[in-house]
């Protein structure tokens, strides 16, 4: 009896060891619990009933999480609400233009007014007053046509890709983004009717039938050319106008005078801002993106095949289409920040374009730039690996024939050295770094496109017929004219239209949260841990 009346004596003593032995071994245990949730874990013949349950844990983590949530970088900076947006994109519109706006634009439309002038002495007088000859057929007209169609692919990759994989931080960007891509396709628009020589007879390109019963060439590029620039261009003003919608019903509610209030309620087509409204606004928004996305890759595709479909060296190849449609990212980012970070400066909209975005900006140039690099050493292994003669020639005539220095300074420092400075944090974030960056590209994607065209035909394959191009004055200033067009349009564009998305500004800002006025101590988590979607 005295045996038996102790073994619970010393049953308890041995439980209480184990007891201790459970306490420590939870220690180590516990985030393997937590890990597996609900499960109970039993290794070996340990008992882990003095671990907390799981369930206790991720309550408390949910509160703790609550009370420490993860900052992320804002979108507005200085926690701006809607009244201050409003107020200081709307005061662009509707104070009084600046002194360096009137200044900017006087030089930029006196050098519209003489590139358009030597637009009309090359059609009255005829091509002969380009620096045209044979062999070089193409030269600065074709340049300038690619050049253009390129920069504005960057729109609507921001517009509509980007708004596709929901990239909130486009909002600050994409309205002055499609504003470019407009005007760059307008000054796109003027050469390839001019460079033929007969502008009059350009209509023969559109596909119109006639008394003659003569047809456009459909196998010929060049028409490929005016269908994807027209689809381009009108999709683009369609996006462009359907996103400016609720912002112009804002400056019409905000106009002070009788025409503005007119004007802008006009354009403004009635909006209210109702629940239908917005509900039909995104569906057509959405609906636009979806056109826009498959004509950011094809537009420059089609443009690419006015080269790869010939039996030139250098343009018979097929890594042209991705070839062309990475430049024309590459170069288009490189343009917008070349407008946008001036104009941030001159308004002071550093808290909306805030060096996030600028950053952002940066690694897609970046991105961009090394497949555009990746394309150049492509280039050059297909013509080795290819054993052509011909080939081999003409991209060794490239890199030291006599336009090397185009190759060396435009496609080899600007297009593939300088973006490796965005490897860097510091240079990302440095405007003038970016800016320096910006325009080596802008000038490096000018050059690629000369480089192309006339290095690919200035030495054919006969040496009796090979010739140089020496551009002419009409050649120069007509380029430069397309300039002053597509400058001077961006200066009236964010003279008398807001140059931020207003409506999609406001969605990132945290006013917009519907928990940002909640009352003190509610915390908008369940019972379980599960937060309230």
């Amino acid at each position: 009896m005295r045996q038996i009346s102790a073994w619970p004596a010393r049953r308890k003593k041995h439980d209480e060891d184990v007891d201790l032995v459970d306490c420590s071994s939870s220690i180590r245990w516990r985030g393997l619990v937590l890990a597996i949730g609900n499960w109970q874990l039993a290794i070996g013949s340990l008992n882990m009933d003095a671990a907390p349950t799981a369930p206790e844990r991720i309550k408390g983590e949910a509160a703790t999480t609550f009370e420490r949530p993860l900052a992320r970088v804002p979108l507005v900076l200085n926690k701006r609400n809607f009244s201050w947006l409003t107020e200081r994109i709307s005061g662009v519109v509707e104070n009084p233009a600046p002194r360096w706006w009137w200044v900017t634009f006087t030089i930029t439309a006196t050098v519209a007014t003489f590139g358009l002038f030597c637009l009309g002495y090359q059609i009255s007088t005829g091509v002969g007053t380009w620096g045209l000859n044979h062999p070089v057929g193409w030269a600065w007209d074709i340049t300038n046509f690619v050049f253009w169609i390129g920069i504005g692919h960057a729109g609507t990759l921001i517009s509509a890709i980007l708004f596709l994989l929901r990239q909130k931080w486009r909002t600050s960007i994409n309205r002055s983004a499609e504003a470019m891509t407009l005007f760059a396709v307008i000054c796109a628009a003027i050469f390839p009717g001019v460079h033929v020589g007969r502008v009059w007879m350009a209509w023969y390109l559109a596909p119109l039938p006639d008394n003659y019963g003569i047809w456009p060439n459909f196998r010929s590029p060049l028409v490929w050319d005016v269908f994807a620039v027209s689809t381009y261009f009108t999709v683009s003003v369609l996006f462009w106008y359907t996103g400016l919608v609720p912002d112009l019903a804002t400056l019409r509610d905000r106009a002070t005078s009788k025409i503005k209030k007119f004007l802008f309620g006009i354009f403004a087509l009635g909006w209210r801002g109702s629940n239908r409204h917005w509900r039909h606004y995104e569906m057509a928004y959405l609906l636009l993106a979806g056109l826009s996305t498959p004509l950011v890759l094809s537009v420059h595709s089609v443009v690419s095949f006015d080269f790869a479909t010939s039996i030139l060296p250098t343009w018979h190849t097929t890594i042209f289409p991705p070839y062309f449609v990475a430049g024309a990212i590459f170069g288009g980012f490189a343009m917008v920040l070349t407008l946008m970070l001036p104009a941030r400066a001159m308004f002071k909209l550093h808290d909306i374009i805030t060096p996030q975005h600028v950053d952002k900006m940066a690694k897609i140039i970046l991105l961009t730039g090394s497949f555009v690099a990746y394309a150049y050493t492509m280039e050059f292994f297909t013509a080795w690996y290819s054993g052509n003669s011909y080939e081999r020639f003409a991209f060794w005539n490239r890199i030291f024939g006599p336009y090397w220095w185009y190759w060396w300074v435009g496609m080899l420092f600007c297009n593939c050295l300088s973006p490796q400075l965005f490897w860097f944090r510091w240079c990302r974030r440095n405007v003038y770094v970016v800016y320096f960056v910006c325009m080596c590209v802008n000038a490096g994607m000018w050059f690629e496109r000369f480089i192309i065209i006339v290095g690919g035909l200035h030495r054919d394959f006969l040496p009796s017929s090979w010739g140089l191009f020496i551009p002419t004055w009409v050649d120069i200033w007509t380029f430069i004219g397309t300039l002053g067009i597509f400058t001077s349009l961006f200066l009236l564009f964010i003279r008398f239209l807001p140059m931020i998305a207003m409506s999609e500004v406001k969605i990132v800002l945290p006013e917009a949260d519907p928990h940002y006025a909640t009352p003190a101590g509610h915390r908008p988590v369940a019972a379980g841990g599960k937060e309230r979607s």
